[in-house]
């Protein structure tokens, strides 16, 4: 009797080892597995991001190189703003003119090419200016429409409508005061400015390495 229960114990015993093992070895390669499937949604990620990363850099880059272009090309000064970036154009008008010269067309399209590039989600606003000749109430009227005949060019460029917003400021900020009519410096005082809220565009934060004098 003995040794038949000593042979049930050592049966018994052997199975719960033979289970434990099983459990072990189960729970072993479902270790394995998981942490397998881990490495390689990190390995995904990471390549994921350093995709993400170059884009990005080939964003800059050729943001980059379209502002250098409106520098070299059109003379156009550029300023980094707290929450945007200002382009002072050299788009000028004629006195008491508020069309758009056949002159500044290309600088206007190529800055138009930029915005919908670049700053497609971002609020643009055109800001007229006028020369101190005239009253003050006059001149902001004047202003708005040279704004206003700029930002309906812009939009026959493909610039969304809803983005583009135009104020006329008359004669205030000169650039040449006392200078009006056809006195030197005149057309200075006579011009658009635009400026670019930051938004979702492309790189928008980086118009801090922008800046320009």
């Amino acid at each position: 009797m003995n040794k038949i229960l000593t042979a049930v114990s050592l049966t018994v015993a052997l199975s719960a080892c033979a289970t434990k093992g099983y459990v072990r070895e189960q729970v072993n390669t479902q270790v394995s597995a998981l942490k397998a499937s881990t490495d390689a949604d990190m390995a995904a990620e990471r390549s994921a991001r350093t995709a993400g990363d170059s884009a990005l850099r080939a964003d800059i880059a050729s943001l980059r190189g379209a502002l250098d272009s409106l520098r070299s090309e059109f003379n156009v000064k550029i300023t980094a703003m707290e929450n945007g970036i200002k382009f002072a154009f050299p788009v000028h008008f004629g006195f008491n003119e508020t069309m758009v010269r056949d002159a500044d067309r290309a600088a206007l399209d190529r800055f138009a090419g930029v915005v919908k590039k670049y700053y497609g989600s971002s609020k643009v606003t055109v800001e007229g200016f006028a020369d101190p000749a005239g009253s003050a109430a006059y001149n902001k009227r004047l202003s708005l429409k040279r704004a206003q005949a700029v930002k309906d060019y812009l939009t026959g460029q493909g610039v969304d409508s809803q983005s583009l917003q135009a104020v006329g400021y008359g004669k205030t900020r000169l650039v040449a005061p006392n200078a009006w009519g056809d006195k030197p410096g005149a057309d200075l005082n006579r011009r658009v400015v635009f400026v670019i809220e930051s938004g979702e565009a492309s790189v928008a934060s980086t118009t801090g390495t922008m800046t320009t004098p």
